[in-house]
């Protein structure tokens, strides 16, 4: 099957067929490739990653406002990264197995590139640039709605502060398993108020180590706030 032949299926998968399909060559087109083949000049897809990450964040932007009206600007900003990170675009670009269409470099290819959630990551945003440049927003926020749809209903499900609290404590959780080998724990500290505006006090701690506090309307909130703020702490640290 030739390279050409094999796009055919991809363009099925993700039900888009471009009217230039120079555009979605290069999005495939890792720079390792581009370098072992600097003779004929092929251009990579390193400027598409660039643009499809504002594509991406547009319209999730607008996915998000029309779903969740009532949130406020901060709120809508974090929704916004509990979906648009590596982890997810990776998880969404394997589910079209769009590490097998890439174009790699031998070194690449050897160390495993096709599955590093990275460059699973650049390269779905490199195509998502590609759809927006042949076709425009018109036909590229649809298929984001797509590919996103099951994430967008999970949080819809939910209140999506109760979403948002998945996504700090979880990225805490994977940080310290994989930095300290330990899982945090939190701990209520106290609670302030009547039963009809109560606040809840909470520390998370890592085995015996208190990294944050955070207030909250109800417990999973305060967690959250918790679990953001010890983000924030580990960040510094590993900064200095």
């Amino acid at each position: 099957m030739t390279h050409a032949t094999h796009l055919e299926d991809l363009q099925q998968s993700i039900r888009y067929r471009f009217t230039d399909p120079g555009l979605l060559l290069r999005a495939l087109t890792h720079r390792s490739y581009a370098h072992e083949h600097a003779e004929v000049k092929p251009p990579d897809n390193e400027t598409f990653e660039f643009l499809g990450d504002a594509v991406l964040g547009l319209a999730i932007s607008q996915l998000l406002l029309e779903q969740f009206p009532a949130c406020n600007e901060g709120e809508l900003s974090r929704l916004r990264s509990s979906l648009v990170n590596e982890r997810e675009l990776a998880r969404i670009a394997a589910s079209l197995d769009l590490g097998g269409y890439l174009l790699l470099g031998k070194g690449e290819e050897q160390t495993g590139g096709r599955e590093k959630a990275s460059l699973l990551s650049d390269s779905l945003e490199a195509l998502l640039a590609a759809i927006y440049l042949d076709g425009g927003l018109d036909r590229v926020i649809p298929l984001i709605a797509r590919l996103f749809s099951g994430y967008l209903e999970q949080t819809a499900r939910h209140d999506p502060l109760q979403a948002l609290d998945r996504d700090f404590k979880t990225q805490l959780q994977e940080l310290t398993q994989a930095r300290h080998k330990l899982t945090p724990t939190y701990e209520i500290e106290g609670e302030e108020g009547p039963d009809h505006d109560k606040r809840f006090l909470v520390r998370v701690l890592l085995d015996q180590r208190v990294l944050a506090r955070g207030w909250g309307k109800s417990k999973k909130e305060a967690q959250q706030q918790a679990a953001r703020k010890a983000l924030a702490l580990l960040a510094q640290e590993l900064a200095h």
